[in-house]
């Protein structure tokens, strides 16, 4: 794969030496629609796998983003087995079968939530289905973890990463959105909390953290630190079905616009995604804090999204 760095050597070099810039994700091109490259893809239709299919192939094929003989690390979310809080099991097969077709070794799916939570999903059958790996590291222990610095972090200076996580090329974040009882959204960029230490991630909750504006602010803004020290290669939003009250872990409201959405902007593809059910990227202050780092386009009148059906 055509990169600056490998992502291995770029966060071991941001822990060592506080590297801020963000890697180049390709030197391909992205498939032109309407004269410009595609930023974000969006295929509705209620066949997942082939919507998933679909939305890579919109912007380039996964070949953009996986070499031949590259290890793939795999982020979805099994939060909870209640409908619309758990990231669609046929979204993440296409993506498994598309990093295989395109040539990867390995490919392995991250986590530190307990393999219950794999099978409640139905991922875990998909995973063991597909022959890919899964990698669960005991939340309790902390020497799973490496400490990485957050040169960028306003409030955020130290993460402590899955130490699994450096030992791959490609890294693809598959997260669902949905509502959060305290930022009131979630999405591709929330779900890097997965690759956090849980004990780490504590200190984003502060005291009140669904109610009080500044715990709100605190949590939104450590998200923000967050995403300057780790970017997906890809991200693929799984906006089939999902809660939309009583988030993160449901149940709730459930609402399905049937949609997968993908891209590489972190900051587009969560703008586009609140926008699904009413939200303004502008009221979500994670998306604008991202914004503020850097990491994305929030207007969404300045993003190139090609929409089209399954």
């Amino acid at each position: 794969m055509s990169k600056e760095i490998s992502r291995r050597s770029f966060m071991k070099k941001s822990a060592a030496i506080g590297v801020t810039s963000v890697i180049s994700t390709t030197a391909f091109p992205n498939f032109v629609f309407a004269g410009k490259p595609v930023d974000v893809s969006v295929i509705t239709g209620d066949q997942y796998l082939n919507s998933t299919k679909k939305a890579i192939g919109l912007l380039g094929g996964m070949e953009r983003f996986v070499s031949k003989n590259s290890k793939v690390a795999i982020l979805a979310n099994p939060q909870r087995n209640n409908p619309g809080v758990f990231t669609n099991p046929e979204i993440v097969r296409a993506t498994f079968q598309l990093c295989k077709e395109a040539g990867a070794t390995e490919i392995s799916c991250l986590s530190w939530l307990p393999e219950a939570n794999w099978v409640s999903t139905g991922i875990k059958k998909v995973i063991e289905q597909e022959g890919v790996n899964l990698h669960i590291a005991d939340r309790k222990d902390e020497t799973l973890f490496k400490a990485v610095a957050v040169p960028q972090g306003k409030t955020l200076k130290e993460a402590r990463i899955m130490k699994r996580f450096f030992d791959f090329d490609v890294f693809i974040d598959i997260p669902i959105t949905k509502d959060h009882a305290g930022n009131k959204f979630t999405g591709s960029m929330k779900n890097l909390m997965g690759l956090n230490s849980p004990q780490n991630n504590r200190t984003f909750h502060k005291e009140n953290w669904k109610t009080d504006i500044n715990s709100i602010k605190h949590l939104d803004q450590c998200i923000a630190d967050l995403n300057t020290i780790i970017q997906p290669d890809l991200c693929i939003v799984d906006a089939t079905e999902f809660i939309i009250t009583n988030g993160p872990f449901g149940p709730g409201e459930l609402y399905k616009p049937q949609k997968v959405v993908a891209g590489t902007d972190r900051v587009a593809i969560d703008s586009y995604c609140s926008t699904l059910w009413g939200l303004k990227p502008e009221d979500i202050i994670m998306i604008t804090k991202a914004h503020e780092h850097g990491l994305g386009q929030i207007d969404l009148r300045k993003v190139n999204i090609k929409e089209d059906k399954a």
